[in-house]
């Protein structure tokens, strides 16, 4: 078994074969569009990306989206609890979802962004909203916890109150270094064994250039070596001056051009 340290060695090693790759089909997008700057839809959504699939918080495909020529995967989420149509959304929507994703961040207040629900209550919402879903063959995922040292006990938790559900896949959040993001990975791959992970949010929260670009190389190389890890999606897809994670992760800078960290992810 692979030690942390020899793992980081490995994924250093393929740190420049990050930055050359073109594509890669566990690559996707969270994506909200941009009312202030509507041009930056065709940046990231054009016929040239080195991405397969996207979401973007809600059910159903932005509009600005919705026959983009990159021909992305949309997978839509229920971002919260409450009485919806989300069943009927995703039943009805053209091309067929294949993948849908359940509550974003429960572990978290509103407040920092999280829908704010308890283990139980988010088991019986998945029971009522989403599991409905398991019989058109929807591939389901589980609510997608933050990096918080509280979150890996929130999802266990969720996943012993949901007797009965549907979990097919383990989506996951990480803005801290790669040795902790590898550490989480290993925890949840043995935690829930046989089960795909996937990275909804992805960064280092805070860093300087060097620092995130780094960390950007070294994490992507390792996660596209990686079997379990099904898909993933770095964030973020919008111009630097208004991240909430620092300017240095976004894929486009204060004027709307492309970061070294965007032309690589999006294989311009």
């Amino acid at each position: 078994m692979f030690t942390l340290s020899v793992l980081v060695s490995l994924a250093l090693s393929a740190t420049m074969g990050a930055q050359a790759q073109s594509s890669t089909p566990k690559r996707g997008l969270v994506y909200i569009p941009s009312s202030i700057f509507p041009k930056d839809d065709a940046i990231f959504l054009g016929s040239k990306n080195a991405m397969t699939w996207y979401y973007g918080y809600v059910p159903k495909a932005p509009a600005a989206v919705v026959g983009t020529p990159a021909g992305l995967e949309f997978v839509p989420m229920l971002w919260g609890d409450g009485t919806n149509s989300f069943v009927s959304d995703v039943r009805n929507a053209v091309p067929k979802v294949k993948y849908a994703l359940a509550f974003n961040e429960p572990d978290m207040i509103k407040d920092w962004g999280g829908s704010d629900m308890t283990p139980q209550r988010a088991a019986d919402a998945f029971k009522a909203y989403i599991q409905p879903l398991a019989a058109n063959g929807v591939k389901l995922g589980a609510p997608a916890v933050s990096g918080a040292s509280w979150g890996r006990d929130w999802l266990v938790d969720f996943m012993k109150a949901c007797t009965g559900c549907t979990i097919d896949f383990i989506p996951l959040h990480w803005y801290g270094d790669f040795g902790g993001l590898a550490s989480q990975l290993g925890w949840a791959a043995a935690t829930f064994p046989g089960k795909k992970l996937w990275l909804t949010e992805l960064g280092f929260s805070d860093q300087d250039v060097a620092t995130t670009e780094s960390f950007y190389n070294t994490t992507i190389a390792y996660l596209d070596g990686l079997s379990y890890v099904e898909r993933y999606s770095w964030f973020g897809a919008f111009r630097s001056d208004v991240s909430n994670v620092g300017p240095n992760g976004a894929m486009l800078d204060a004027s709307g051009k492309l970061t070294h960290i965007g032309k690589w992810y999006l294989g311009k």
